[in-house]
């Protein structure tokens, strides 16, 4: 804090002062890791259907951001439809986000790759519960509880995707 009174104190105006401090106390949430504990919203999902938040009560849930143009994430969804076929019947919620700007990018691309995991739009209720993202694709595996299990930034590989089956029920 002392850092952020002393370049308030450089300012010198009050106006200013007070802008620099509103910006800093609004500075947007930092994101979720391993640990934290997480109410996750209802989603609404590209094809219109609502997932409501509770499918996601008493399940592990496996929450994946990508976008349609991230060579990452072309990577890693069969991985993901995968598991979202292995896992059907089991303690386990797949819901996946898409930061495309335009929702029909994402339709178009799950078409395309006939991936059927369910998909919605990274929305501020959304991001106001996982936070702050930090990169392409990024999974977060949060247990029953709501506690964040495992946080991975980054590209997985086929059977670390896989092996998130191993979650179900935690």
């Amino acid at each position: 804090m002392k850092p952020l009174m002393d370049s308030i104190h450089r300012i010198g105006s009050r106006a200013s002062a007070v802008a620099l401090l509103a910006m800093c106390l609004s500075a947007p949430a930092t994101a979720l890791e391993v640990g934290d504990t997480v109410s996750l919203p209802s989603l609404t999902l590209l094809d219109g259907k609502t997932m409501p938040a509770s499918a996601f009560k008493d399940r592990t849930v496996i929450v994946e951001y990508w976008a349609s143009w991230c060579p990452f994430c072309a990577q890693q969804n069969p991985h993901v439809q995968k598991l979202f076929e292995a896992t059907r019947g089991k303690p386990i919620q797949i819901v996946t986000l898409s930061i495309d700007k335009k929702p029909q990018d994402a339709v178009d691309y799950l078409k395309a790759h006939g991936y059927t995991f369910p998909a919605g739009m990274e929305n501020d209720a959304w991001q106001a519960a996982l936070g702050k993202r930090r990169g392409l694709p990024e999974l977060y595996v949060i247990g029953r509880n709501g506690k964040v299990l495992r946080k991975e930034v980054g590209e997985m590989f086929g059977e670390d995707v896989a092996a998130l089956a191993d979650y179900a029920g935690k």
